[in-house]
């Protein structure tokens, strides 16, 4: 299974309160510390197992009658089912071809039952716990801003020790663990 998702985007609320946190006026660093936002909501998905800002997803998998579920979550939304032959071309499934489902807990599941000429299959779909940045939980967005702040103020530093406590301890209520 392959799962792309579009880059984590970067909201100026993030950058704001980024900069507010670190005591910072004007509009010099927004570049880095936006990079740093990115780069602490990424670890923030990758440590919750979840994606957190909604954004499109494109994952493909081999056709299978049985339940398949996606590999990002909270999905939002389901949008399209695409067939991938043999031979590499592409069409699309019709929709008695196939099942989805959103769980409860916002995992997507998708099965074929109608392949057709079909071995694998690309599902498009929307994932992400919240739309936008404002829209977060407090604790998530503290942790990244503390993240944020962190790789900004120890960049290169001989003596950082390291990533806060304070980060993971805002994170772990939100983290989802997957047997595989």
């Amino acid at each position: 299974m392959s799962a792309v998702t579009d880059a984590v985007p970067v909201a100026d609320e993030s950058i704001a309160e980024a900069k507010a946190h670190l005591r910072i006026e004007g509009d010099d660093e927004d570049g880095l510390i936006g990079r740093l936002i990115g780069a602490a909501t990424a670890l923030c998905e990758s440590f919750t197992g979840t994606q957190l800002l909604a954004r499109p997803v494109r994952e493909t998998i081999p056709v299978g009658a049985e339940w398949r579920r996606l590999s990002v979550t909270p999905v939002r939304a389901i949008v399209s089912m695409v067939g991938l032959g043999a031979d590499g071309v592409s069409f699309t499934l019709p929709a008695e071809a196939y099942g989805v489902d959103i769980d409860a807990n916002g995992d997507g599941w998708v099965r074929v039952t109608q392949p057709g000429t079909a071995r694998r299959v690309t599902i498009q779909y929307e994932a992400g716990q919240a739309e936008g940045w404002a829209d977060l939980p407090e604790t998530l967005r503290q942790g990244i801003t503390r993240l944020a702040a962190h790789f900004y103020s120890h960049r290169d530093a001989a003596d950082d020790a390291g990533p806060p406590a304070a980060v993971a301890a805002l994170w772990r209520p939100w983290r989802r663990m997957r047997l595989r």
